[in-house]
Order: C-alpha cells, then structure tokens, then sequence
C-alpha cells in the first residue's frame, strides 16, 4: 500500500509486538486521530517473548503474539502493520541471540535494505524508532535503532538499488526514548516503595539504574493527553505481555510517564536549543 497524494504518513520501526503500544504508543494513536497515516514495521513476531503454559488456544507464542498486535494496531488506529520476517533474539546473553534467523544475526545493511524498501513504498515524512540504546539495552531494539537510520539514509539514496522503486528521502527521523530526570525520579520512588529497580518490568530483566548514565536529549515533548485512554485499552491487548491493570508504586510511575511521550530528533540534526510539540513541524 502506498502514500496517498498530499496524505501526512508516519512510519514506526519496532522489534517486538507491544514495543509501539508500550513505548509511544499515545503518540501513534494521536497522529492516527488526526488523519495521518501511521504505518508500523514489527521486525520479529516475538517468539520467545513471555507467554502462557497454553498460549491461550493459539499455535505458539508468536501466533499469539501477532494476534495482539492486531487488536492494538486496531485500537491505536494503525493503518497498517507489516513484518521485517526476523526471530526474537531474546535478552543479552539469550541462546536466542545465535538463531540464524534472529535479528541480531543479520548485517545490519541487509536489515536495513529490508526496511528502506518499506520507506520508498509507504513515503513517510517522518520515521521514528528506537533510542541507540533500545530503551532497555534490549539486542534487537538497538539492532532495529542502528538499521532505521541507515534505512533513513539509504532511502532517498539514488545509488541503492531497492527492487526498482525510486528514491524517496524521508523529512524527520526520532527516537522515542525517556528523559533522564524521570527515569531518576522513577528509581527514587521504587526504592522509596522498597522495590528493586535494577529489576524492573514484568520480567525482572531491566535494570533502571543502568539506563539513566546514558544522557539523550530531548528535542519533541508529544502531549498525549487526548489518547491515554487509547493506549490504555491497546496495551490491553498486549495480554501475554502485561501483568494487569499497574497497582502501588508500578501505578504512580505510569502516571509520571502517561501524559507525555518524548523524542530525540535525529535527522535533521536539530539546533542546540529546540522543543517541538508535533513531529510534523516544518514538515512540507
């Protein structure tokens, strides 16, 4: 499916069902309510990802897994969600990471030559992913973070050769990432609560103390008020992922991150002092 004529279109590139509803997922459903056209890119199907003895009636974890994308794709408003066709790579150090098929086995100009295809087809003005260190140092989001913007570039590259399709050069690449004083703040409030916050999430595997020595600044702060209660119901739907409504000290820091999700600009490289309120700014 291509860019319609004139029509404003944002392009995701995530690594896992859930990464785009967990992570800016208000974002996405906010530039949806408002007519652009939000397109995602899930590299993996998520299938060593977390899931029920059972999985619930379906196949295996991954046919679960895309089941879940879709509801949420449903409810954030998606116009539409395709795959990257890698293998979760699983936690640093997983037997996962030496699949042939995973993600972080493969060049990462293979990768991205997988994804600048979808970047000349969708015509995106704006691509957001990953932070360079994937959030959480997960291997597949920083995989997925250094592809996009060799994608980013390669795209509107007139040399690289992608199946015949002309260039197209996208306008506006962001990370979506957290400001380092919440995430201080956050390890604060765990330890305030007696809670372990090198063992973070739902499976103990994330280690906040560590994430807040890598400094990004911060260039586009979205307001997503208007679209909480969307994100809300989309990671709902990320079941096998989430452990339930957030209740004690999980509640009280998903009220500190809720009503804004905030980027780094990339490409362009933006000016020393800049804080935007709409990825589209200066878009033409």
């Amino acid at each position: 499916m291509t860019n319609r004529s004139n029509t404003r279109s944002l392009l995701a590139v995530f690594a896992h069902p859930d990464d785009e509803t967990f992570g800016p997922g208000g974002t996405l459903a906010l530039y949806a309510k408002r007519g652009v056209d939000v397109h995602l890119l899930c590299a993996t199907r998520g299938e060593v990802g977390e899931a029920p003895d059972d999985w619930r009636g379906y196949a295996d974890t991954a046919e679960m897994r895309v089941a879940e994308l879709q509801c949420a794709s449903e409810t954030l408003g998606l116009r539409s969600v395709r795959f990257l066709g890698y293998r979760d790579s699983g936690m640093p150090g997983s037997p996962d990471n030496a699949h042939p098929q995973a993600t972080v086995a493969q060049p990462i100009e293979a990768v991205a030559h997988n994804i600048a295809y979808h970047m000349r087809e969708l015509k995106p003005q704006v691509v957001m992913t990953f932070d360079p260190i994937g959030g959480y140092r997960h291997p597949d989001h920083i995989a997925c973070q250094r592809a996009t913007l060799a994608a980013f570039q390669m795209a509107g590259d007139a040399s690289a050769s992608l199946d015949g399709l002309p260039p197209y050069a996208p306008q506006k690449l962001y990370y979506h990432t957290f400001p380092r004083g919440t995430l201080r703040l956050a390890v604060r409030l765990l330890r305030l609560f007696r809670r372990d916050p090198t063992r973070f999430g739902t499976n103990k595997d994330i280690d906040l103390t560590s994430l807040v020595a890598d400094e990004f600044p911060i260039h586009a702060n979205i307001n997503i008020r208007s679209t909480t209660d969307v994100k809300m119901k989309a990671m709902q739907c990320h079941i096998s992922q989430n452990p339930g409504i957030p209740r004690g000290p999980a509640a009280v820091l998903l009220h500190i991150f809720a009503s804004h999700e905030h980027f780094m600009r990339a490409l362009p490289t933006p000016p020393l002092r800049i804080m935007e309120r709409d990825l589209f700014e200066g878009v033409v």
